[in-house]
């Protein structure tokens, strides 16, 4: 009876271990796959960016329309932002105070070649 009582003891030392072992294995290949994926580049889409006479333009349209103040500089400073945001939010489109495609079409200002395929 005692070696049958030693031999079931054996035999489930013998099975936790291979679960035990299991259950390794299955979580260092998931971490693994996962620290693949993170050191993998993801890729981005371009960025939309305005031209410094197409910021000149929505400067002066901004002007015009007395939501921004300042200079034609060319540059998207705070107070332009500000401007952009008025002026987004007066149209109905989503304001982000950036010169995105949407705000240059609503402003007519020409888009380059490479925005138009953005």
């Amino acid at each position: 009876m005692k070696r049958v009582l030693t031999g079931l003891a054996a035999l489930s030392l013998v099975l936790a271990f291979a679960f035990s072992a299991t259950a390794q294995n299955a979580n260092s290949s998931t971490t693994t796959t996962a620290t693949q994926n993170e050191n993998t580049p993801k890729k981005r889409a371009p960025i939309f960016r305005a031209t410094k006479d197409q910021i000149k333009q929505a400067q002066a349209l901004l002007k015009q329309r007395n939501l921004y103040q300042g200079e034609q500089t060319g540059q998207l400073n705070d107070d332009t932002r500000a401007g952009l945001k008025k002026f987004q939010e007066a149209e109905g489109i989503k304001v982000t105070g950036t010169l995105n495609k949407i705000t240059l079409e609503k402003m007519n200002i020409t888009l380059t070649d490479k925005q138009k395929t953005m």
